[in-house]
């Protein structure tokens, strides 16, 4: 795989991923949606294991947004017992990649037990080289109001402000947001970062993502010529 340098305009440093699709993976083939929801943790394992040879500094996945409360308890409890399995099957490869876990989101308002695993997790990881943040209990629109708040606090509401405050504020900018399943629409996802981003929307449902597929959007990022609004 090729590297991506942060001194090169045209290499992505940060990268988000909208995972749709774990459903209709499920439906299409006759199974339940928990199995489509553990075939998504899958795809989500090789993407992490292929991180490295990309050269990204950061690599951002949607995993558990603030509306997705509304679905059903028990899908819900599917999702949260997988979270569960996740960071304890795989946090030892996290710290043997070098791979930094950043929480992004109302995280501390989930389960207290996965809170404890969460922030052992982030103790554990927190001098890796590259980063993955997991967007958890998240909402961009709740993001943008609590980093407006805290800038109103100190009585300076500028754009800059406001962006040292949000989540995400030590990350790269954003460079490159992907989406999966073929929706074409944002769903309250780093609405304030991707100001300038470059978007893919892709057919694919989530659990058949690869990390050739992300490394293909990565070849076709680099030849994008981005102008910030210039011309």
């Amino acid at each position: 795989m090729v590297g991506y340098s942060a001194k090169d305009p045209a290499r992505a440093r940060h990268v988000a991923i909208i995972m749709d699709g774990n459903g209709r993976w499920a439906k299409k083939r006759g199974l339940p949606r928990s199995l489509g929801h553990q075939r998504g943790v899958e795809a989500v394992r090789r993407l992490v294991r292929g991180l490295k040879p990309m050269g990204l500094e950061c690599l951002t996945l949607y995993a558990f947004s603030s509306e997705n409360w509304k679905r059903s308890e028990n899908e819900v409890d599917d999702l949260m017992n997988l979270m569960r399995k996740f960071i304890k099957s795989d946090l030892p490869e996290f710290v043997a990649n070098d791979v930094r876990l950043k929480i992004i989101g109302d995280w501390q308002g989930l389960a207290p037990d996965i809170v404890a695993m969460l922030e052992d997790a982030l103790a554990q990881t927190a001098k890796g080289k590259q980063t993955l943040a997991v967007a958890l209990n998240y909402g961009s629109q709740q993001e943008i109001v609590r980093a407006v708040a805290k800038a109103a606090v100190l009585g300076e509401i500028t754009t800059d402000s406001i962006a040292a405050r949000l989540d995400t504020a030590d990350l790269p900018p954003l460079d490159l947001l992907v989406r999966t399943s073929g929706e074409i629409r944002l769903s309250n996802f780093l609405l304030w970062q991707s100001a300038y981003a470059e978007m893919l929307f892709v057919d694919t449902l989530w659990p058949d993502f690869t990390p050739e597929m992300l490394q293909q959007a990565l070849n076709d990022f680099a030849k994008r010529e981005r102008r910030f609004g210039g011309r």
